[in-house]
């Protein structure tokens, strides 16, 4: 028993040491080599820090792409889901209300069409983009809102369009703070 004690408390500063210090230093050092130092994306109008690339925000104005819903109010300090069962009736009822809210700011789309990311939150609650379709299916609300043509707002979402990751990896997506922004520079 003395020999497993021993071991077990060899086992337990080793793992300390490395799960402590060594793997920390590493995880810091790879982030010193990015060109933010390990301090996030941000994204810059003029001098002013305006959001994060990596970072949802909530964008909820009819002149605006909305992004996903969040659980955790768009706080990255506190990043997480709701943690309810698609069955909750807590849930169903909040995925509700924000149908019926995304219904009254775009009456010209029927619910079936709504993509389930628009009134869904994401498991970390900071999901900064949203699919094609959700960046599409708004823009008879932004071009009636801001008095634009919809075909400029179509090329615009184009024009912000992410590939997946080598090509094959995940989605085509756009970044809402960066349409949103693209979005008011156009004339």
């Amino acid at each position: 028993m003395k020999k497993e004690f021993f071991s077990a408390i060899r086992l337990t500063v080793v793992s300390v040491v490395f799960f402590v210090i060594i793997y920390p230093a590493i995880i810091w050092g790879v982030a010193q080599a990015t060109p933010s130092k390990g301090k996030g994306e941000t994204v810059l109008v003029g001098n002013k820090v305006v959001g994060y690339k990596l970072e949802g925000q909530n964008f909820t104005n009819d002149i605006v792409f909305n992004g996903r819903p969040s659980a955790v109010g768009y706080n990255a300090s506190g990043s997480g889901g709701s943690n309810k069962g698609p069955s909750n009736p807590e849930y169903l009822k909040d995925v509700q209300s924000k149908i019926d809210t995304f219904l009254i700011h775009n009456p010209e789309i029927k619910k079936e069409q709504i993509p389930s990311e628009l009134v869904t939150s994401s498991g970390s609650g900071l999901d900064p983009d949203i699919s094609l379709e959700s960046a599409f299916i708004q823009v008879p609300r932004i071009a009636k809102a801001r008095r634009v043509n919809e075909e400029d707002l179509k090329k615009l979402i184009n024009l912000k369009i992410e590939k997946p990751l080598f090509g094959i990896l995940g989605p085509e997506k756009v970044n809402v703070l960066q349409l949103n922004l693209a979005l008011n520079n156009l004339k």
